[in-house]
């Protein structure tokens, strides 16, 4: 089984938007999180979709998924204080409330923000975590990379033919990340930057698989409006 994880639990300050949350900001009468969604609902190979969304907003959402008819969704869940919380929350209804065998269901964290998600990078992510039992979806480095030190001074130049950068989604086998996260929590540690950065902490081997450049996070005002410059392109 494959399930999609999609994280809606932010507020969205940097977008200053007002009440707002940014996942909720429309474009062509639809919020950025239905177009999300959407993506997954119409690949094949997902078998469910859980939401963690910020609190307050559960109905708002459950809404929004009624009208533009998203049938995937399992269930909407409350986030936690933080990023990791929120997806252990996700991880734990999955195990616990949906009863997946952990040895032979996986998972597909993903941005609730990041609406650029295309079907091959979906396929692409659940061919390889079947096999690797981890995907990290990756682009490659396209400007110089910088190690910065004290007093404003650069310690080292990285060679940007060997630098990606790391998006999403990020899959794993969930017995293996329900097991990082539940260390996580044993070691109170909330400081890990997403879930692959978790992962090899606990000795996980990493695989990537390449994804494109449109799949931007629309977390600033020229987000969107890239989000937007490509959605009517396309």
């Amino acid at each position: 089984m494959n399930y999609a994880l999609i994280f809606a639990g932010g507020v969205g300050k940097r977008m200053r938007n007002g009440a707002l949350p940014k996942q909720f900001l429309e474009l062509h009468g639809k919020p950025i999180i239905i177009y999300t969604l959407e993506k997954f609902e119409e690949n094949p190979s997902i078998d469910g979709i859980i939401v963690v969304c910020v609190s307050g907003w559960e109905d708002y959402l459950q809404k929004k998924i009624g009208r533009f008819n998203i049938k995937k969704v399992k269930k909407v869940l409350t986030g936690g204080k933080t990023a990791i919380e929120s997806q252990f929350i996700a991880l734990d209804y999955v195990k616990k409330d949906l009863k997946q065998d952990p040895e032979k269901t996986y998972v597909l964290l993903h941005d609730g923000v990041r609406p650029l998600i295309d079907q091959d990078t979906i396929n692409k992510n659940i061919e390889c975590v079947h096999q690797h039992g981890t995907a990290v979806t990756v682009v490659p480095a396209i400007e110089t990379i910088a190690i910065s030190g004290e007093n404003h001074s650069i310690d080292e130049l990285m060679d940007r033919s060997k630098c990606v950068m790391a998006r999403a989604p990020q899959s794993y086998l969930l017995t293996n990340i329900y097991r990082a996260y539940s260390k996580a929590q044993e070691d109170e540690d909330n400081t890990f930057i997403d879930s692959a950065t978790m992962m090899m902490h606990y000795g996980y081997e990493l695989y990537t698989v390449e994804g494109t450049t449109n799949n931007i996070k629309v977390t600033t005002p020229i987000d969107f409006y890239i989000f937007k410059a490509i959605l009517d392109a396309e």
